[in-house]
């Protein structure tokens, strides 16, 4: 849960807010009462496991096998016209 500050003195404490996001709080910032901005530490993705992704696509060509050959050196060739 974030605390709310005014815009001038968010403007005017700015390096001691972005000490206190570092260490992991939020901070809503208002102006004449309504907010108007969040500011907060950066929201990560996950990151993505790269052995279960490739098993996910290896289990994937094996289910849906392709139909017919294709020819990789033509269709390198055609996108270069």
């Amino acid at each position: 849960m974030g605390s709310e500050i005014g815009a001038y003195e968010a403007k005017t404490t700015l390096p001691e807010l972005l000490r206190q996001v570092q260490a992991g709080k939020r901070f809503t910032i208002t102006h004449r009462g309504k907010p108007v901005a969040e500011l907060g530490p950066p929201v990560t993705a996950p990151r993505v496991d790269a052995k279960a992704a490739i098993d996910s696509f290896q289990t994937y060509r094996r289910t849906h096998p392709m139909r017919r050959k294709v020819d990789i050196r033509a269709l390198i060739e055609e996108g270069r016209e």
